[in-house]
């Protein structure tokens, strides 16, 4: 019997088509990643005035990301046992929806309760789009071009984050946090409309279960890659949700310096996303290793000269290339290894970065107020040198499969 990964490698040659693209679509997604990932990670630039507007320690104002995280978990996990054969286009614009409604209650909250709440949306919203994007991308181009359209709706998490942290944190000087909040709801409604424009009716021919979830379980090279990346976006996410504290106690940066060294963060990852989708093809399982391996020597490079403004940017641009381009190649080795379980191993995969980003916001945040940014920071890198180890572990063994593959059919 073939090996999972060989089947997908026989699957991955088999599956060329002449589809007509639906890159307009695509595009608009690729938008709604834009909304998500900006209104997902705002309080990266904002986390001090937030806190202080709170009266909030940075740690506790960081949870702000881990509640979203974890109701992003919770449906990705549950939404397409839920919806059963509903429509995906109609689901998709009801969850670009739910960003318009959590924007306003965040910009308005007058309470951490009630920040925490629309927050808490705002995760459903998460939970839902990415659980679906793999699936949804595979239908609306040809198989060959997956990759591409992949690569065309994270461009849109890369843009979010070469403007979101600068802009949020320049426009939350200017205007207040919450204002700054509250610039990504008209962007959340042409998302919208560009949605309902553009998408063709996406129908469901089976109902969808938790079993299917489940069955993708059973198969270790699915299991060991969703471990790695849990791995890896914990490692990401202690260290990235608590930069801004770090930039302002270790680099000591003024407020226009900080904005310019996110502008350098944000651009170098939109960079990588734009190359990233040349490379996946012929080296992805080397991509998956080399990725964290070099956000781990940044992690511990910012420990070691991070009151160096020079050296802490150019540190920030190997991060956001790094760091932005990891989840294309993984969202890649996902579509490759479960062709015809997307959906489902989309849920998946959404339900383990979110609760990844959870636990790293959330272990992050004690660590950084108990032990300080410089311990916070080297254990993030800890945590991305595993990812790397196993990543390469990953890769070692899809190459002994294809080899043995091939000896079984010479």
């Amino acid at each position: 019997m073939a090996s999972p990964i060989a089947a997908v490698a026989e699957t991955d040659a088999a599956r060329i088509d002449d589809r007509p693209a639906r890159w307009g679509a695509v595009y608009a997604m690729a938008l709604c990643s834009f909304v998500l990932i900006a209104s997902e990670f705002m309080p990266v630039s904002l986390l001090s005035p937030i806190a202080q507007t709170l009266n909030l320690s940075e740690g506790k104002a960081g949870q702000a990301i881990a509640v979203s995280g974890l109701f992003a978990v919770i449906t990705s996990l549950s939404l397409s046992a839920v919806l059963g054969r509903m429509d995906r286009r109609i689901v998709l614009l009801v969850l670009t929806s739910m960003l318009v409604l959590s924007g306003a209650i965040v910009a308005f909250a007058p309470t951490y309760l009630v920040f925490m709440a629309g927050r808490a949306l705002l995760g459903v919203a998460i939970g839902g789009f990415w659980s679906m994007s793999a699936a949804v991308a595979m239908r609306l181009v040809p198989s060959q071009s997956v990759p591409k359209a992949l690569a065309v709706i994270s461009g849109g998490n890369a843009l979010a984050t070469v403007l979101a942290a600068p802009l949020g944190s320049f426009v939350g000087s200017l205007i207040g946090w919450r204002g700054a909040f509250f610039c990504v709801v008209p962007v959340a409604v042409a998302a919208v409309i560009w949605q309902a424009v553009t998408l063709p009716s996406l129908p469901v021919s089976e109902r969808q279960s938790a079993r299917g979830m489940f069955a993708l379980l059973r198969r270790p090279p699915v299991v060991f890659g969703l471990l790695t990346v849990a791995m890896l976006f914990v490692g990401q996410f202690s260290l990235f949700t608590y930069l801004r504290p770090f930039l302002e106690q270790v680099t000591h940066v003024s407020p226009a310096l900080l904005s310019i060294m996110l502008l350098i963060l944000g651009v170098s990852g939109f960079i990588g996303t734009v190359l990233i989708g040349r490379v996946l093809n012929a080296g992805l399982f080397l991509t998956l290793a080399v990725l964290p391996t070099l956000m781990a020597a940044t992690a511990v490079a910012l420990t070691v000269v991070g009151t160096s403004v020079v050296a802490v940017g150019i540190l920030l641009a190997v991060w956001g290339f790094a760091g932005t381009s990891a989840p294309v190649a993984w969202w890649t080795w996902l579509a490759r290894t479960v062709p015809d379980e997307a959906e489902a191993g989309g849920g998946l995969m959404v339900a383990i970065v979110q609760l990844a980003i959870t636990l790293g916001a959330t272990m992050g945040g004690i660590v950084f107020d108990t032990a300080g940014p410089r311990a916070e920071f080297l254990a993030s890198a800890g945590l991305l040198a595993v990812a790397a180890v196993a990543a390469l572990a990953i890769g070692r063994a899809h190459r002994g499969a294809a080899g043995h593959a091939q000896a079984a059919t010479a």
